[in-house]
């Protein structure tokens, strides 16, 4: 295993060996845990050195004003920061009165790893004091996925040469410091001591504080408790303040010995329960982790994770740090979503306070197919989220102007928090990509209770939306004039063809949902004269195309727009955004993201194939991916289209993004969207998985560097896995019935018996072009390959 870009490449873990304090902000994000409901991002045990603190409960977040130079009707008025809450990590260590600090002394020797099967961050250092006295310190901790409350930490101690006094200081800190770069906008600006105590209790091994935010009246407990073992007698003091409790241990360890102790964390919060009911809840939680133990928690922990890889997993033979990005992508997919439940997957997942912890369109567009067909449960409770949203959205709609739910463009409780409107109100589109994701999930599952307790009715009112925000014209065409689709330097704009045809599939998709539950749409006055005026909508959907060029428009007039200078314009002012005026980005033909090449992923069966090989041509010498969520997009439509070779170099950005640090942000935490567009590459892309009008298909094909790509899905309770090699395809049902689906356009069963199937030629041409300067960076797999393989391999199971 040699190491690249710090992390050593290895199938299921994440290493990186040695101390580089520089380097903590970003492996803080890559080594961060999760489950969904508590974060915690993968700061050192010692609490310093530091790069960027956090401990982040999904949902729970501060208010503060939205600024305005001069205010507008419409505009949000409160914006939402995710909250660093109550840090339960700290555990300080002191060899005879010197604390271990990674920046004196010595460290001959530091690991730490990510196990990508255990579901654990663990760390060995070999630390020799100032004064020269050796320890070894080994740490592990998770975030239990089937104890939702809880977290826990193993920390053992053991002196090297001679007989040590130790002391262990274990805290619960609220309030802790945090420094904020904010000359970057998309960074979350720093809340300072957010929180305010209301109670506080220590007693034996185990505390609890009770807090709550100034503004948003959220209140939030976390209690700690351990267990202690130690060789010897120990001395033991723990006191507790507004924002502090500490246990204090300290004890006589001989040369040889050892001092063990596990801490065992709990976290919960609401907006209504008091603050006795809060604190019961924690200490109920912790009771029941204690009850469990370490042993027990690893053992659930390690038995989730396997559920979740039967499900789940995708092989890549031929690059093994591809291998590793990937399974690091699901690994933190799966860290976002899994236990979320009735809260939002934001775009940072619970990594860092990047974009003040919001969730975006994202979610739907590029997270939830991940889970739809992995861990539908969270893509359901995920959708469940947004439903609990519905009156907010009503509201916003009603304030428009408009009838059914406009979704947000950026939120945590699900009001709008956008302060600017151009790329916020106006992107409507994101209540499309909501009610596509419905769509998505009820074709994956058949879920019919999920579709009349929840599904229809988010349907039906982002119909409403379309059918208000739209207007037939003087032809008869349905035009959605003055809106921003997802490449944000376009703005406000008439007929962006993604969102046109995403407005046309949700208007069809309400209608039939309606007519399958006449009770529910009758619930919410839908009647048939409705349901007509939605499908004449979507017969009428306004498409742009341009003859001249065979090109579809990004939006109504994008062609007529000057080009961008990309020949003269300097390297170092990319991203654009941050040294170019909007105004100048949103008159030329410049992309951010991939907007209409979306379309031809996500509508894909409203092109032609030669429309989207056009298509695509055209829009890559004009997209310069100054977004993370472009890569994965454009790795699929480049695979459906036949670059190979180009997919290959984009599937490899989508999955390092946050591992080679591409956008210099990862201390802000991780990409959830990119991390997602890894497993879009490999499925979407070089699988061919598409799912229009709910039939599954496939069109397989491998690029030239790669021998092979396997890959599992589950689609209405079966679990198969696609293996895709130089020549054929092998479809094989793992677990539960036949299913039917398309293989290159050809209807087939699969069963329990493998079934191979013949992969066609496609001849492509020559690749597209990019914007000068802005073509991903080309991935030599042989290179790769010597570069990280080991010259005596080890086997997983020998490791």
């Amino acid at each position: 295993m040699t190491e690249r870009h710090g992390y050593e490449c290895a199938p299921w873990e994440l290493r990186w060996r040695g101390m580089d304090v520089d380097a903590l902000q970003r492996t803080e994000s890559a080594f961060a845990v999760s489950n969904g409901h508590i974060g915690l991002r993968g700061t050192l045990e010692e609490a310093e050195p530091r790069g960027l603190p956090g401990t982040y409960l999904n949902g729970f977040y501060e208010q503060h004003e939205l600024p305005y130079a001069e205010a507008g009707y419409g505009y949000p008025e409160e914006g939402q920061t995710v909250v660093n809450v109550t840090d339960g990590k700290i555990i300080r260590l002191l060899v005879e009165d010197e604390p271990l600090d990674m920046r004196y002394g010595a460290a001959t020797a530091h690991d730490r790893v990510l196990d990508f099967r255990k579901g654990t961050l663990s760390r060995t250092t070999e630390w020799s004091s100032p004064t020269g006295r050796r320890v070894r310190v080994r740490t592990e901790r998770l975030v239990s996925f089937t104890q939702r409350a809880i977290a826990a930490i193993r920390y053992e101690v053991e002196p090297l040469d001679e007989d040590l006094q130790l002391v262990v200081q274990s805290d619960l800190l609220a309030n802790e410091p945090i420094e904020s770069d904010t000359s970057d906008p998309r960074v979350a600006a720093a809340l300072e001591s957010p929180l305010v105590g209301q109670f506080h209790r220590a007693s034996e091994y185990n505390a609890v504080l009770v807090h709550q935010t100034r503004r948003s009246g959220l209140r939030m407990a976390a209690a700690m408790d351990h267990k202690i073992e130690v060789d010897d007698g120990i001395r033991a003091r723990i006191h507790s303040e507004d924002d502090l409790a500490r246990l204090t241990v300290a004890v006589d360890v001989p040369k040889g010995g050892r001092l063990r102790i596990t801490k065992f964390l709990a976290y919960g919060w609401s907006a209504q329960r008091s603050v006795p009911a809060l604190r019961s809840q924690v200490e109920a939680a912790l009771a029941g982790a204690r009850q469990t133990g370490w042993k027990g928690l690893l053992a659930e922990q390690r038995q989730f994770l396997d559920d979740y890889w039967a499900t789940s997993d995708i092989e890549i033979d031929g690059d093994p740090e591809l291998q590793q990005a990937v399974r690091f992508a699901l690994f933190h997919i799966l860290q976002a979503g899994a236990r979320g439940e009735s809260r939002a997957i934001a775009g940072k997942g619970l990594t860092g306070p990047g974009y003040d912890g919001h969730a975006f369109w994202d979610t739907e567009s590029f997270v939830l197919p991940v889970l739809t067909y992995t861990i539908p449960d969270a893509a359901r409770d995920a959708l469940r989220w947004r439903h609990s949203t519905m009156d907010k959205a009503r509201e916003r709609a009603h304030q428009l102007g408009l009838r059914g739910a406009a979704f947000p463009w950026r939120s945590i409780n699900g009001a709008e928090c956008s302060a600017y409107w151009p790329a916020g109100t106006a992107a409507f589109h994101v209540s499309a990509d909501i009610a596509d994701a419905v769509l998505r999930y009820l074709n994956a599952t058949g879920d019919e209770e999920f579709e009349r307790d929840y599904g229809t009715e988010l349907l039906l009112e982002t119909a409403r939306l379309w059918a208000s925000l739209g207007h037939h014209d003087r032809h008869g065409a349905f035009r959605i004039d003055g809106v921003t689709g997802p490449d944000e330097y376009s703005a406000v704009a008439d007929n962006n063809v993604y969102t046109n045809l995403m407005a046309r599939r949700n208007l069809l998709a309400a209608a039939e949902s309606c007519e399958r539950h006449p009770d529910v749409a009758a619930r919410f006055g839908v009647d048939t004269v409705e349901l007509d005026s939605w499908r004449a909508a979507a017969a009428a959907m306004h498409v742009p195309y341009d003859e001249e060029l065979g090109v579809h428009p990004q939006s109504e007039g994008f062609l007529d727009h000057d080009e961008w200078d990309y020949a003269n314009t300097d390297p170092a002012h990319y991203p654009l955004l941050l040294h170019y005026p909007y105004f100048d980005l949103y008159r030329k033909q410049v992309v951010k993201q991939a907007d209409l090449v979306l379309a031809l992923h996500l509508c894909g069966d409203s092109f032609s194939p030669e429309e989207k090989a056009r298509n695509f041509a055209y829009y890559e010498a004009r997209t310069v991916r100054d977004s993370s969520l472009s890569a994965g997009t454009q790795a699929v439509v480049a695979a459906e289209v036949g670059h190979l070779e180009l997919a290959y170099d984009y599937l490899a950005e989508a999955a390092l993004t946050d591992l080679h640090d591409v956008h210099n942000n990862v201390r802000n935490g991780l990409h959830m969207a990119s991390l997602a567009g890894a497993w879009q590459g490999a499925v979407a892309g070089f699988g061919g998985l598409r799912d229009h009008g709910g039939t599954l298909a496939f069109a397989p094909k491998l690029p030239p560097q790669l021998n092979r790509i396997a890959f599992r899905l589950t689609f209405r309770g079966t679990r198969f896995q696609v293996e895709i090699d130089r020549d054929q395809a092998t479809y094989h049902v793992l677990d539960g019935g036949p299913l039917e689906l398309l293989h290159h356009g050809e209807r087939v069963t699969i069963t329990a018996e493998p079934q191979r199937f013949g992969i066609p030629k496609i001849d492509a041409g020559e690749p597209p072009k990019q914007p000068t300067g802005r073509a991903p960076t080309r991935r030599d797999a042989a290179k790769v390959r010597q570069y990280v393989e080991p010259a005596n391999p080890v086997t997983e199971e020998g490791r």
